[in-house]
């Protein structure tokens, strides 16, 4: 559990179309086997120290063919951003992803100095 005592809270969210494979033919759609996409994702601003990153689906066009398989997490959390990551595999078929994510964490207040 992370605990912020004395901090400003600071909230930042977004919803990013992650891909559309369908018409072009891409590999989501046409694919087998492990695949993976990542978006990159800047905050509006930076957080002071490493915001805890929620992610989910907000949109998945899955074709009814197969099992639907994926997993969604967000990597490589910095202050400044991080990816948002989606993975299926098998023969599980994929049109287009989109994902919301929520950013929470302490940020820098107009009191905040550095001596050095």
């Amino acid at each position: 559990m992370r605990k912020y005592v004395g901090s400003m809270i600071g909230v930042d969210q977004g919803n990013e179309e992650v891909f559309s494979d369908f018409a072009a033919g891409g590999e989501m759609w046409t694919g087998h086997g492990s695949r993976e996409r990542r978006k990159t994702v800047s905050f509006a601003e930076s957080f002071r120290s490493v915001p805890s990153v929620q992610v989910s689906l907000s949109l998945w066009d899955m074709d009814q063919g197969a099992n639907v398989r994926a997993e969604v997490v967000a990597d490589k959390v910095s202050e400044t951003g991080f990816e948002l990551v989606f993975r299926t595999w098998s023969d599980t078929r994929v049109a287009r992803v989109r994902m919301s994510w929520m950013a929470i964490g302490e940020v820098r207040s107009e009191d905040d100095w550095d001596l050095y």
